[in-house]
């Protein structure tokens, strides 16, 4: 008679755990859905590439062109160019880097999508 409950509770916890690998397997399916469906991985790879792409950007800027900009300048130190207006003080040269560097951004986002887009034949809106 023991044997029967063995064998009975056996069969039991056998489906459980055939119950419990196809949760797994539905939910890992589940989420590599969850994962195509919102590109999660392209959004991943163009988060890093954009990272990159911003140090790239902020070393152009302040390792070849501000150099250029100091030597314009008359005093050399356009980083901490200050504009006084009565007892206003403008920090100036901090302002015109960052301009610098978003004209850059944007400049280098227009000719990419221009040239991504270029094959695109889809109607624009």
């Amino acid at each position: 008679m023991t044997e029967k409950k063995i064998g009975d509770a056996e069969r039991v916890l056998e489906g459980g755990v055939l119950a419990i690998g196809k949760g797994a397997r539905g939910f890992n399916e589940e989420f590599m859905d969850f994962l195509q469906k919102y590109q999660v991985i392209g959004l991943a790879v163009a988060f890093v590439i954009g990272t990159a792409a911003t140090k790239l950007v902020n070393s152009t800027v302040t390792d070849i062109i501000m150099p250029i900009v100091a030597v314009v300048t008359p005093s050399g130190s356009w980083q901490t160019s200050v504009l006084e207006v009565g007892p206003l003080k403008f920090m100036i040269g901090d302002y015109v880097g960052a301009i610098i560097d978003f004209v850059i951004i944007a400049l280098v986002i227009f000719l990419a999508v221009k040239y991504v887009m270029k094959g695109d034949v889809s109607k624009k809106i």
